[in-house]
């Protein structure tokens, strides 16, 4: 394939990431609730997104969709009435999904609601209760160990209502219907690396592909975690049996090594193209196998699904200390990360795109590529952009039971070198594509 997915990473769009990140960032998002139609609608002025709604009380295969949560806001008043927690000054200081309070308590009783990281006392935890009606408040442990003894003032203005489940969908038409699938949660109260350097790189890798041909279909999903995708795959069973590709993206942004997730099926080509791309590529990176923990890829890899579907990020799930805190802020992503992740997904994409099977025409003993201009008189095969080995490879292998990317995973060379070479020998009819 040409076009996009070959370009180097387009100047200044780590930059252009980072900042609609910060845009992003102050609102609070959980699984429903204004927050996440907020987010969506800012991502429409950067690609046309549509904002689906499935309304609560929904069966979505086991699951139940639930009660819509909003939130005006909330604080603690110490027994000298000084609002010692407040919501406007982060809104990881509520517990995403409490249940509206207005009391006063003794600090016994509300200690039993406060949650805190002693091992990070000046951090902020990130704490949810979206199945089991409750409230909280997260806080500093270095404010946790100085309240005194005495009657504290506790409010939280939130609701808890039948409404609607939202999450974001594009689908850009290939010339084929199979599907590359690219999912991203959008739940996260501001948590810059986990949810907003996945939704950032989800929307410029859809920007970079608008208007550009492919092979394949692409579906982005901006979603809910966990909710979200058991929704889509509830109301989409049929249109999942396209997806043949798939990347879940989240932690993209800090200054970690790349982390690959294989999908459940092991060795997809997805998990190829994967591991093949991060071996050429002059970054540490780990693969590890599939685990059913983790972000919505072990929803699309669920047994009844089992799609071809991998986790790509740099410091995974739960792997740096700042996961879900407030220092999962926004000077932990860098738009050197942010452009190298895009980057690296736009080279499997295009793996993945430019994957196929050829024969060689010309299959007994090796054909003469000097009077086809194939081999350069002077400065030879690089003063034609040609890799001498790749040629080789490919002239070799192309029985129609080889693929590109076999053959570069048995050469060890990069699959941009093998594709350049069957594309330059396929002019010259010594291929033919089957």
């Amino acid at each position: 394939m040409t076009g996009v997915l070959d370009a180097p990473a387009a100047s200044g769009a780590g930059l252009q990431m980072q900042e609609l990140i910060g845009e992003l960032y102050p609102i609070c998002r959980s699984i429903t609730g204004q927050g996440v139609r907020d987010s969506l609608r800012l991502l429409q002025k950067h690609i046309p997104l549509e904002i689906r709604s499935v309304p609560s009380g929904t069966q979505v295969l086991d699951w139940v969709v639930p009660r819509e949560w909003n939130i005006r806001g909330a604080y603690v008043k110490d027994p000298a009435g000084r609002r010692i927690v407040d919501f406007a000054d982060s809104n990881l200081h509520v517990v995403s999904y409490s249940a509206p309070v207005r009391r006063r308590m003794p600090l016994a009783e509300l200690r039993e609601h406060l949650f805190s990281l002693p091992e990070h006392p000046d951090w902020i935890p990130y704490r949810t209760s979206y199945y089991r009606e409750d409230w909280g408040f997260s806080v500093t442990h270095r404010l946790l160990e100085g309240m005194e003894d005495g009657e504290y003032e506790v409010c939280i203005d939130s609701t808890l209502e039948p409404g609607q489940l939202n999450f974001g969908e594009l689908r850009l038409q290939g010339r084929t219907d199979e599907e590359v699938l690219l999912s991203c949660h959008c739940c996260h109260p501001s948590l810059c690396n986990d949810n907003l350097s996945g939704m950032a790189l989800c929307t410029f890798l859809a920007k970079e592909l608008l208007g550009t041909e492919t092979r394949y279909s692409y579906r982005f999903l901006f979603l809910p975690g966990t909710i979200g995708s058991i929704t889509w795959l509830a109301l989409n069973e049929a249109r999942a049996r396209n997806i043949k590709h798939g990347l879940v993206a989240a932690c993209v942004g800090d200054a970690g090594g790349f982390r690959y997730k294989r999908s459940r099926q092991g060795n997809a080509e997805i998990d190829r193209a994967a591991a093949h791309v991060l071996k050429h590529r002059d970054t540490g990176h780990e693969i590890v196998d599939f685990s059913p923990y983790g972000y919505d890829e072990r929803q699309y890899c669920s047994p009844g699904f089992n799609l071809a579907v991998g986790s790509l990020t740099r410091s995974g799930h739960g792997q740096y200390p700042e996961y879900h805190t407030s220092a999962d802020n926004l000077g932990l992503v860098r738009p050197g990360a942010l452009e190298e992740s895009l980057s690296v997904y736009r080279e499997i994409l295009g793996v993945i795109e430019g994957n196929c099977r050829y024969r060689n025409t010309q299959p007994k003993g090796e054909p003469q590529l000097g009077r086809r201009g194939l081999y350069g008189s002077v400065g030879g095969w690089a003063a034609l952009g040609l890799n001498e080995a790749a040629m080789l490879w490919v002239l070799n292998l192309s029985d129609g039971e080889w693929s590109l990317l076999d053959i570069a995973e048995r050469a060890g060379l990069r699959f941009e070198s093998v594709r350049a070479a069957a594309e330059a020998l396929e002019q010259h009819s010594l291929l033919e594509r089957i």
